[in-house]
């Protein structure tokens, strides 16, 4: 009832009145019926947006930190969350992996709209990253289709970091639903899960205009803050002997991806705490084999011809 009450009369009218969002493709949305968005992930609030522009009633999973804070804003972020209808989930992988997919399945198997964002983490630089299998393996076990969303404009609106949203519109393209019934049965074949996957991420391209990168999106952010935290320390050692003050200046006001902003070890360490809303990323260890085995013939024919 709080979902309704705050998407319809508390929190969706004021939000429709300043950011007028618009939406191409809603012919798409089943009327009836479970089905999968998959969506790309620019901001913290594509997860805010989405499910109030779709008429139904639409479910994340979000990581289980965030509903386990301590003190007043602890237990104001758990609330707001679990109102705009997220599902707690524990990303460590294994075990919980296993318990985030059945998570998404019971919302699928009751006739509701699941919320994914296949790269698992927000885009670290605009551009689309390598999907997760983890949403081909609920679309097979559940049998629903997968209609791709391209969020328009919510990074510029919200950017990492920026906790309140600059008004602007904001919009979306939802395309045709993605039957992969042709795949029943076949939901333990990684290369099957990798092809479903690719489909969804090449539908997401067309729709978003998107660079699609075939890369992990949390493998970027890591590389992206090592290569902050090298060009700091090397501003730092130069600012020592007063030569670099201003460049180490500028850094210091960067912005927080694409630019050399200085990234502290905790930055790194903590690399989870930029990812606001994820999903699967604790459901895909098969992802992680697959990128290995990519490497691996190419590492046996070097040694073979050595």
């Amino acid at each position: 009832m709080f979902y309704w009450v705050l998407k319809t009369v508390v929190l969706g009218p004021i939000l429709k009145l300043l950011f007028r969002p618009w939406v191409e493709g809603e012919e798409n949305i089943p009327e009836e019926g479970a089905a999968m968005f998959a969506s790309n992930h620019l901001s913290f609030s594509d997860s805010v947006f989405l499910p109030l522009m779709v008429p139904r009633r639409m479910t994340f999973l979000a990581k289980s930190d965030y509903f386990t804070g301590g003190g007043i804003k602890g237990w104001l972020t758990a609330t707001f969350l679990r109102a705009i209808g997220q599902l707690p989930v524990d990303r460590s992988g294994g075990k919980a992996g296993e318990a985030a997919l059945q998570s998404g399945l019971k919302v699928l198997r009751r006739g509701d709209f699941l919320g994914i964002y296949p790269e698992g983490t927000r885009s670290p630089d605009g551009r689309l990253y390598r999907g997760r299998t983890g949403i081909a393996r609920m679309a097979l076990e559940a049998g629903v289709p997968v209609l791709p969303v391209a969020m328009v404009g919510t990074d510029k609106a919200q950017p990492t970091g920026k906790k309140v949203p600059k008004i602007m519109r904001i919009g979306m393209r939802i395309g045709k639903p993605l039957d992969f019934s042709r795949y029943e049965g076949m939901e333990n074949d990684r290369f099957v899960l990798r092809s479903i996957t690719d489909e969804i991420m090449y539908e997401l391209m067309l729709l978003s205009g998107q660079e699609y990168v075939d890369e992990y999106a949390t493998s970027a952010k890591v590389r992206i803050l090592s290569a902050a935290k090298i060009k700091a320390r090397e501003l730092q050692e130069a600012a020592k002997s007063g030569t670099a003050a201003k460049e180490l200046e500028d850094a210091l006001d960067a912005a927080e991806f694409g630019e050399a902003r200085p990234a502290a070890p905790a930055e790194v360490d903590k690399l989870d705490d930029l990812d606001d809303l994820d999903d699967l990323d604790g459901l895909d260890e098969r992802d992680d084999l697959d990128e290995r085995e990519q490497h691996e013939p190419r590492e046996q024919d070097h040694r073979a011809a050595s």
